[in-house]
């Protein structure tokens, strides 16, 4: 059987056929449409065309796609949504949605925040006002396609997120769809909620692009293949689970290439440099997973702490326009000619000078007909390079989390801008098949599991406490569909929390294994 690999960008949408001993059997480029789905059809038609491999022996099927952040940076598709936060009296001096934008916050109908909710340690802070919860539902039924329940220390109990959810459901019926901070976000109400809002908005997205992905691919005769979409964790989910937690697709691009970067180089650690059309993404491999962010990340204005790779971006790509001052400054981007480059570009026969066509001036790409690049002076092409050089090395350093030199590779369709020498790198790499290496991450993706909790260990002795969230990141792997006997512990971690009491630590582990 065969793993076919997709991934969106908003330049070229990629795919891969993989066989069974995960060796690349074909690699397509296609350009993105508009509406997403004529562009997937189209890599899908020319990878399966350029192997020549029987549809029906497609086994699986590995979607990473930008629909979700498309959805939220345009404010499009957003689904209408009710917002119950359970947390007074000690939580309603800032209410849910204090800082959003107008035009997103559009999608909320009504918001209220009623008593209920824990303490750090578990103890209960007020006592859950059910009336009030059914009450607020009834008010909304009829007029949201969505609900987002969040709960101050909701990640230490979530009993009145669970109980509000049944209610929920009660009154408004299966067909509208419950987020819950708990399954979402981390430490941190404000953010976590944050996040819970964005996932529920998104349901109606999520809906519509697993469902348009599966019935396209068997439209194209791929009948047989179980469908998984990619998570920005550099691992994978089923339908069901995209459907229910849509936001986890958001920056799955990037981590899809960190893990292709990961086989192809067979390296575990690295920096792992994306060099797309108009940008270009470096991520960290960390045990070979992408290194995730420790700090809340904004998505369209919106401050969130729900988990996203730790992914810095440059506006550096092989489209990147190359300009000249009359002083002889030599300027590298951040604007680019993006999709247009086939025909924009100096060695395409077009008019406009790029970051590609310096790559060609200095011999270290053959793209094109390098003869329309000779009249470049060399001087010029050499000061350009250096810019791109400087850009990268800095970028680099932001990365780094300590003096040494580290590894990096080269990925992404316009790796072939980038010098392979680089201050603060002990080898710069670029394999075989690095220009579709984010369609390969979302192919050999594994699926993953994880755990968080805090625990005071005067309660809970350290070693037991890890043993039980080991214990927990395993069978949360194993319930979203990983093999049992394949799953590995890939990262765990306890931070004490110096402003609780006793001696409080967030335990985080998490597990990954292969797909069944």
């Amino acid at each position: 059987m065969y793993k076919l690999g997709i991934d969106v960008g908003g330049t070229n949408t990629d795919a891969v056929l993989i066989d069974e001993n995960l060796q690349v059997v074909a690699a397509v480029k296609n350009p993105t449409s508009g509406d997403i789905y004529t562009g997937i059809m189209g890599a899908v038609d020319a990878v399966l065309d350029e192997s020549g491999v029987d549809r029906a022996l497609i086994g699986q099927a590995m979607l990473g796609t930008t629909q979700c952040t498309n959805a939220i940076v345009e404010r499009k598709g957003l689904a209408p949504i009710a917002i119950l936060r359970i947390g007074a009296p000690a939580t309603v001096g800032i209410p849910p949605m204090v800082d959003w934008a107008e035009d997103i916050a559009a999608v909320c109908v009504d918001a209220l925040v009623i008593e209920g909710g824990f303490e750090y340690d578990g103890k209960r802070l007020a006592e859950f006002d059910e009336a009030a919860c059914r009450a607020f539902f009834e008010g909304v039924k009829g007029r949201v396609e969505a609900v987002a329940v969040s709960s101050v220390f909701s990640t230490v109990r979530n009993d009145d997120e669970l109980r509000a959810a049944e209610i929920a459901r009660e009154v408004l019926g299966e067909g509208v769809h419950v987020s819950i901070s708990s399954e979402i976000g981390s430490m941190g109400l404000i953010e976590r909620e944050n996040a819970t809002i964005l996932n529920a908005a998104l349901y109606d997205v999520a809906r519509r692009f697993t469902e348009g992905f599966a019935q396209s691919l068997a439209d194209k005769g791929v009948v047989n293949a179980e469908v998984y979409l990619s998570q920005n964790d550099g691992t994978l989910m089923t339908m069901e689970h995209a459907r229910r937690y849509p936001i986890l697709t958001i920056a799955c691009g990037p981590t899809n290439s960190i893990r292709g970067a990961s086989y192809l180089s067979r390296r575990d650690d690295a920096i792992v440099i994306d060099v797309g059309g108009t940008t270009t993404d470096l991520g960290v491999l960390a045990h070979g997973f992408p290194r995730e962010s420790g700090v809340a990340v904004t998505i369209g204005g919106v401050r969130t702490n729900f988990r996203m790779p730790d992914v810095v971006s440059i506006g550096l790509g092989g489209g990147s326009i190359v300009r000249v001052a009359d002083d002889g400054t030599v300027c590298v981007g951040p604007d680019s000619v993006g999709y247009e480059i086939a025909r924009k570009a100096l060695v395409f026969g077009g008019d406009t000078m790029t970051a590609t066509d310096i790559a060609v001036r200095l011999g270290m790409a053959e793209v094109g007909d390098g003869a329309l690049v000779a009249d470049i002076p060399e001087d010029v092409a050499e000061r350009a390079m250096a810019a791109i050089r400087a850009l990268v090395e800095d970028a680099i350093d932001v990365m780094k989390v300590s003096s040494d030199d580290i590894d990096v590779v080269l990925v992404g369709g316009g790796a072939i801008v980038l010098p392979h020498e680089l201050a603060g790198t002990a080898e710069v790499d670029a394999p075989e098949h690095a220009g579709c290496a984010n369609a390969i991450g979302s192919a050999i993706s594994k699926v993953s599991g994880v755990y968080e909790a805090l625990v005071d260990y005067d309660v809970t002795p350290r070693d037991e406490a890890l043993a039980i969230a080991r214990a927990a990141a395993v069978d949360a792997a194993v319930e979203a569909g990983a093999v049992r006997d394949t799953v590995e512990i890939i990262d765990a971690e306890d931070v004490p929390l110096a402003y609780y009491p006793g001696h409080t630590n967030r335990v985080k582990v998490k597990a990954a294994g292969d797909l069944g």
